[in-house]
């Protein structure tokens, strides 16, 4: 008994341990814990034969891509996977059917290749690798920027079309054995799969979160998020479906929940998990016999396919009017071959289309390729040319409040937990995508969005706003929105953060309600203190403040008149001769002599 124990836990332990090492040493050294779980199972695989049964820990390991598609899907309400639609079908389609082609020809001329074992082939190896693509674009907070949801459309439509291609497998085998399976109530089976799910997620799903919510049971909680995630996956891989599209379609459907965070939180260990053991399991199926015994064919057969894929998908991104960054990103990140392609080069084995031995170094040149990615990440890094701004996709969803906030540097940062903390609602938008990414993890309301323009401003709710507060960082982007604004909106209350004192001088000008320069109330305090250090007593250094914040308010008005030179009797340019900064309490009089005498010797 106990040695059946010990064999149940020795492969588990040993998975642990070789993750716990080769995951920190890879991101350590700048390779990627994705490179790292591969090299762990490559290791304790192939390589020492501690674990033989890689292929069957892969099934197992697949759970990994099933939940991290359904926390996606909780980040992508209806209307903005609707709006991804053109990326999704359109350049999605164009990148499957044109690689496919153009790789299956490439496989037609090679010897020993039939026409089915060709199509099998080219269109097995132009499927992506959704895990390796989406844990990088996620690990370097990418995924919501404009090329991160163009390479997300492009897995979406991969995950949906291998469907198909499976369909398509018994109909390629020798003879056609098997087409039978095509049929239409198999169609049918999938169509109503799927509108079982939609109906479900919108009518019941809701009710059964807020019944066990009450019931105040966290552990039920988690039982009930991985019983959706699994039996969501589970129905649609029944009527022939990828596990990964049901997952994804109930993480959709559960976006606008109000328990969405901690669906995401209750999954996120799993996902995390087990998508390392997905990697580790990829390593572990390597067949090393085949790699070594075709050693030439993989060395030429892996470039050459990263290669043909970067080359269609840049000239794809551009046709759909990527810019020559966005286009050369998405194509150094989706060279690889995917592990949909291991499900279909299987699926084609036992059809008899080409020999297991085929399937085997096809698998090997998928994982190679996969390995392989973090360098063509690394190269299209180089090769950006970097004359362009980082993009996101622009959803104000949601957007619109008391207080628009344009701009959300260091100085709006600061004003906004005053406005939060006096329990007024900020919307706020940002033209920097890193910023975005940055904030939003922390529940700030940010919206990607340039104040520059007025669709943005009427997208983020500039109407309903009461005060909209301009803090971004540069004189003459805040003078285009103030202008702008008092243009177009000539009712709201500005108020705006200023550079300088010129600058403080023409915004008032132009009528604002309110503008501060950014250095005046920090550099006032900071001279506060130090008075304080040197001896002087707190009410008098407060007192000194506030009469150099009266001095030179005073100065801006004489300079708003008489020029940027006026007012210098207003500055202290040297130590003052101490006087009372509290008033007396009875009128001063003049000493007679005698008084003036004792005072002195006193």
């Amino acid at each position: 008994m106990e040695a059946t124990t010990t064999g149940i836990y020795q492969e588990p332990l040993l998975l642990l341990m070789a993750a716990v090492i080769a995951a920190p040493l890879f991101q350590r050294i700048g390779l990627g814990t994705i490179l790292g779980y591969l090299a762990a199972g490559v290791a304790i695989g192939p390589v020492a034969r501690l674990i033989s049964d890689g292929e069957e820990l892969l099934h197992v390991a697949e759970l990994g891509v099933v939940f991290l598609l359904f926390i996606i899907g909780l980040e992508l309400k209806p209307s903005r996977l609707w709006a991804m639609r053109r990326d999704i079908f359109g350049l999605g389609l164009a990148q499957v059917l044109m690689t496919g082609a153009v790789l299956a020809l490439l496989a037609s001329f090679l010897p020993g290749f039939s026409i089915s074992a060709a199509i099998i082939v080219g269109f097995g190896l132009a499927l992506s690798s959704t895990a390796f693509a989406v844990q990088t674009l996620e690990g370097q907070g990418l995924l919501n920027t404009g090329f991160g949801q163009k390479s997300f459309s492009i897995l979406l439509f991969q995950d949906i079309a291998i469907a198909p291609l499976l369909a398509l497998v018994p109909l390629l085998s020798p003879g056609g054995e098997g087409a039978d399976a095509i049929s239409g109530t198999r169609f049918a089976v999938a169509l109503a799969s799927i509108a079982a799910l939609v109906i479900a997620g919108r009518y019941l799903l809701n009710p059964l979160f807020r019944l066990i919510a009450q019931s105040g049971a966290k552990e039920a909680m988690i039982a009930t998020a991985l019983l959706v995630v699994l039996g969501s996956a589970t129905l649609l891989q029944v009527a022939g479906l990828s596990m990964a599209l049901g997952a994804f379609i109930a993480g959709v459907l559960l976006a606008d929940s109000s328990f969405r965070h901690e669906l995401t939180a209750n999954i996120e260990p799993f996902r995390g998990i087990l998508l390392g053991l997905f990697f580790m399991a990829i390593g572990l199926s390597l067949d090393l016999g085949v790699v070594l015994e075709n050693w030439l064919v993989v060395v030429l057969a892996v470039p050459a396919l990263m290669l043909a894929k970067a080359v269609i998908l840049y000239g794809i991104c551009r046709i759909f009017g990527s810019d020559h960054d966005n286009a050369l990103r998405i194509a150094s990140l989706l060279p690889q071959g995917g592990e949909f392609g291991f499900v279909l080069f299987t699926a084609a084995s036992a059809a008899l289309i080409f020999a297991p031995a085929m399937a085997s170094l096809l698998t090997a040149v998928v994982t190679l390729s996969m390995a392989l990615t973090p360098l063509t990440v690394r190269i299209g890094e180089r090769l950006v040319r970097g004359d362009t701004p980082e993009e996101m996709e622009e959803d104000f969803e949601g957007a619109g409040a008391d207080v628009l906030m344009i701009g959300f540097s260091r100085f709006g940062q600061i004003a906004s937990q005053v406005l939060l903390a006096g329990g007024s609602d900020v919307t706020i938008i940002d033209h920097s995508a890193a910023r975005v990414r940055t904030v939003e993890k922390f529940g700030f309301r940010i919206y990607f969005g340039d104040g520059r323009r007025k669709e943005v401003l009427e997208a983020a709710g500039i109407r309903r706003a009461k005060v909209v507060a301009v803090c971004v960082n540069g004189r003459a982007q805040t003078d285009m929105i103030v202008d702008l604004i008092r243009s177009e909106y000539p009712d709201v209350k500005l108020f705006v953060r200023s550079y300088d004192r010129a600058h403080a001088l023409s915004l008032r000008a132009r009528g604002v309600e309110y503008e501060l320069r950014e250095t005046l109330e920090s550099a006032l305090v900071f001279g506060q203190m130090s008075l304080k250090v040197l001896g002087t007593e707190e009410e008098v250094a407060r007192a000194i403040t506030d009469d150099v914040r009266r001095r030179d308010e005073e100065r801006l008005e004489i300079q708003a008149v008489d020029g940027l030179s006026a007012g210098q009797d207003r500055m202290h340019t040297r130590p003052v001769t101490p006087e009372p900064l509290i008033k007396p309490s009875r009128q001063a009089r003049r000493l007679n002599r005698d008084e003036k005498v004792i005072a002195d010797r006193g």
